[in-house]
């Protein structure tokens, strides 16, 4: 039996239809050279502008940074400052040659504060004390990751020719980064403290302003503006959203912002199957009698407010006796096209024992004069 899943409860139909509308509206005017929203549990692009136009990243790029670190390191060891992160400028943490520093330490600095002597202290330490061979080592891992419109020359972002990347290569290299449990905890942070009593202060004003936000790092350079890749939650969604080339800061915060409210007009986290609803309605062997399947439980799921879901009951024609009241005889599966967004069992509502054999006679026979009944109507002439 396959129908449209319409009409749950009032209050769920209700509360469709009202996110539906606000689904429907158009995505928000964002002012950027490239930007991209992405549902984080399916993937999915909800908006894209220029996803693959390849454009400066400024300190996007200590994603890269910090993943080749995470992957090649531990975050208790210890790096010994060398090479030329004492005398690198901008957002920096004032290190010192021959300092000592706890990995992670260094890549709060670099992914809170953006400090891009953090980030060459770390591209020293990972490749060997030679910066070249780490830079190898990110081009390398873009192109196993499959980021075709990205290169690096730098391991901190400042403005440099034949380093950039694109909204869809920053996207995809978030979301490896975002499988590490320490980078999550990092990016999340609005500041902290680290070895050598410094304190650091976050770039992300979306941490602070836009309810949900869970990371994950800002960048600004001239050449390459103001960029962000941000990640929220709300009611169990995970929105992604990146923006490359943003005039301002406010305008950068103010138009991921616009995206992800738009974003999250699109999934919603609703009822999709009831409790005590009856599904299906069985037969009884030997009675005319039915008996009703419900789901004992109340089933939520994360669904696209945009997409018409299916409801698929599986239940036999006939009840096998005995059954007691709760025993699971079907099953109902809710689609959002092909794929399977909840299941639940379908349970009997009341206990059926098995028929004596006089029930079976007289079931029988019941049904016997009821067929010789028909039969006698059919041969009347009136």
């Amino acid at each position: 039996m396959l129908r449209r899943l319409a009409l749950i409860a009032g209050l769920l139909l209700s509360l469709v239809a009202a996110q539906s509308a606000t689904a429907a509206t158009p995505p928000p005017s964002v002012k950027a050279s490239a930007a991209l929203l992405v549902d984080g549990k399916t993937g999915e692009t909800l908006y894209a502008l220029n996803p693959d136009r390849r454009v400066p990243m400024a300190s996007l790029t200590k994603l890269m940074t910090a993943l080749l670190t995470m992957e090649n390191t531990k975050k208790n060891e210890v790096v010994r400052v060398q090479g030329p992160a004492p005398s690198v400028g901008e957002s920096t943490i004032d290190l010192q040659a021959g300092e000592r520093l706890q990995v992670k330490d260094l890549l709060a600095a670099a992914l809170i504060q953006s400090a891009n002597d953090a980030a060459y202290a770390l591209a020293a330490d990972v490749g060997g004390g030679s910066v070249k061979e780490f830079v190898r080592m990110m081009n390398e891992r873009a192109a196993e990751l499959g980021l075709a419109h990205t290169h690096y020359v730098v391991p901190d972002g400042l403005d440099t020719p034949g380093h950039y990347s694109s909204a869809l290569d920053t996207y995809t290299l978030a979301r490896e980064d975002m499988k590490h449990a320490l980078f999550r905890r990092i990016v999340a942070q609005t500041g902290g403290e680290i070895e050598g009593g410094r304190t650091l202060y976050a770039w992300n004003d979306l941490l602070k302003t836009y309810p949900g936000t869970i990371g994950i790092k800002t960048g600004h350079t001239d050449l390459a503006g103001w960029s962000e890749i941000a990640a929220a939650e709300r009611d169990g969604v995970t929105m992604y959203a990146v923006l490359l080339g943003g005039p301002s800061r406010g305008k950068r915060n103010r138009d991921l912002g616009a995206l992800l409210d738009w974003g999250f007009s699109h999934y919603g986290r609703v009822q999709v199957i009831a409790r005590n609803r009856p599904y299906a309605e069985v037969s009884v062997p030997f009675s005319d009698d039915e008996v009703a399947l419900v789901s004992e439980d109340r089933v939520r799921a994360t669904v696209s407010l945009d997409h018409e879901l299916m409801e698929k009951v599986v239940a036999p024609e006939e009840l096998d006796l005995p059954v007691a009241q709760g025993d699971p005889v079907g099953e109902i599966v809710v689609y959002d096209g092909d794929t399977v967004v909840a299941r639940h069992p379908l349970v009997a509502t009341e206990t059926v024992g098995e028929p004596s054999i006089p029930a079976r006679v007289r079931w029988y026979a019941g049904r016997a004069l009821d067929e010789a009944g028909d039969m006698l109507s059919s041969l009347s002439p009136f």
